[in-house]
């Protein structure tokens, strides 16, 4: 029996603050992964995917109606981050000798781009043709010029693609009328359990990284670059995300659990390589991801208290879910020896990222 093509849905869902409306697109597989998209910041909403017994479940954290990503989602659940995915040290940096500040709405720091990002915008959406083995939709964004505070008109684009052999692929890329920094990424939270199941301290995780770089008080980076060797934070083997949780390091301590970008060993950009590996042992569930970027930012979901409630109704408990955002690293506008992501007119920014899910049979 051929199995069925993917398939696209597109439904009203609600209206921005801006009064803009907000559409829902739902892409199917055909072979039972289903992955909903809002045009509101970009934000991958649910992901149904079946387990090992055939049972599907909703494996990210979400939110109930816009309204509540409008005022609520202060943990960017599910969102496209941009201008600047990650920090910012003192939402300043120099570039072309020239000193530009942009948005603080992290105590000094920047935070994903400011406190209206590209993940409290809507995007233009063009639903894709679906083929016999994807569908696909197009979202398009223009940050005018001064947008938080960053230079240049950037246009911004990330087309979103279900495969019919259960991989979600973001293909980012962006352009710019004057020298400016990007760093684009998707948040989504996975509890590859189901939403709502509790913390995902069994989830099994293996990181392509052997090093790290390590933060100071407020998150943002040292300079350094330490290897993972001998610390909590040692995910080149297969290990519970809630094994090491509880270690004294002061690194650890810092962060109030995982929250550190790590360096991936694949040495060409240009190539899309494995960065992670996730599996829970109960479902069977396994998601591997595979970049283009340099680097992938590990939490562990630490700031959840249970006060938000999921599109099941069932509360966002600490460590509810956790986050793979690919990226360049953490402050590289004033980290020089660092990958640039710094973007000029006439080049074009390509970034790719491929969130692959499976399941796996019993043992």
């Amino acid at each position: 029996m051929v199995a069925p093509a993917p398939s696209l849905e597109q439904h009203p869902f609600g209206t921005s603050p801006d009064g803009v409306g907000v559409d829902l697109f739902t892409l199917a597989n055909g072979r039972g992964l289903v992955v909903e998209l809002l045009t509101y910041g970009g934000i991958v909403r649910r992901v149904l995917a079946p387990g090992r017994d055939g049972s599907v479940a909703n494996v990210v954290l979400g939110l109930p109606t816009l309204d509540d990503y409008v005022e609520r989602n202060r943990p960017h659940f599910g969102a496209l981050i941009g201008r600047y995915a990650n920090r910012i040290a003192n939402g300043s940096f120099v570039l072309d000798g020239v000193q530009r500040q942009v948005d603080q709405n992290e105590g000094a720091n920047t935070l994903h781009g400011g406190s209206r990002g590209f993940d409290k915008r809507v995007w233009h959406a063009e639903a894709l043709a679906p083929t016999a083995t994807s569908a696909t939709v197009m979202l398009s964004y223009t940050s005018d010029s001064g947008e938080m505070g960053f230079p240049g008109t950037l246009t911004a684009h990330a087309a979103y693609t279900l495969t019919a052999d259960g991989v979600l692929r973001i293909d980012y890329t962006a352009a710019t009328d004057a020298p400016t920094v990007v760093n684009l990424t998707n948040h989504t939270y996975w509890n590859l359990a189901g939403e709502g199941s509790g913390a995902v301290d069994a989830h099994v995780l293996t990181l392509a990284a052997d090093t790290y770089t390590p933060v100071d008080a407020t998150l943002i980076p040292t300079g350094g670059i330490e290897p993972v060797a001998g610390t909590p934070l040692d995910f080149t083997q297969p290990t519970p995300l809630g094994a090491r949780l509880d270690e004294h390091f002061a690194q650890l301590e810092l962060a109030g659990g995982y929250d550190f970008n790590y360096v991936l060993n694949s040495a060409d950009e240009a190539a899309l390589a494995h960065a992670a590996t996730v599996v829970d042992p109960g479902s069977g569930r396994q998601l591997s991801v595979w970049t283009t970027e340099p680097g992938i930012q590990l939490y562990s979901g630490n700031h959840l208290d249970g006060t938000l409630l999921g599109t099941d109704g069932e509360p966002h408990v600490k460590r509810a879910g956790f986050a793979l955002e690919t990226q360049h690293f953490p402050d590289s506008p004033n980290q020089p020896d660092w990958p640039t992501t710094v973007l000029r007119p006439g080049e074009l920014f390509t970034s790719t990222t491929e969130f692959r899910l499976s399941f796996l049979s019993r043992p």
